[in-house]
């Protein structure tokens, strides 16, 4: 994700993620950083959790170029068609959430 979009863009991934149940999944916790988005779901195996980034990333996208017609101009593609995916099925939830927490500051 660019930098130089206001920080307002970043309320744009946010509402994308927790107001849409379609995407059949429970986010549980979210930090936008600039290049990236630090995100902790439960996914529907049915769904799928490439279909859900999928999703998420096609929403933003169309929110945040709404928002901000220069990027359409001056960005081919807001988002890369590539992801991490990791699962933390061992780890306590608060370990995880407090990791993703923490990376605001950086």
């Amino acid at each position: 994700m660019r930098t130089d979009v206001p920080f307002k863009s970043n309320h744009n991934v946010v509402y994308s993620c927790k107001y849409h149940a379609e995407f059949q999944a429970e986010i549980i916790e979210l930090e936008v950083m600039p290049d990236h988005v630090h995100l902790l779901c439960e996914v529907d195996p049915q769904f799928g959790i490439h279909r859900l980034v999928k999703r998420l990333k096609g929403r933003s996208s169309r929110l945040l170029r709404r928002e901000f017609p220069c990027l359409k101009s001056r960005l081919p593609t807001l988002w890369t068609n590539s992801c991490f995916v990791a699962t933390v099925g061992g780890a306590p939830l608060s370990v995880i959430k407090q990791y993703i927490e923490q990376q605001k500051g950086r």
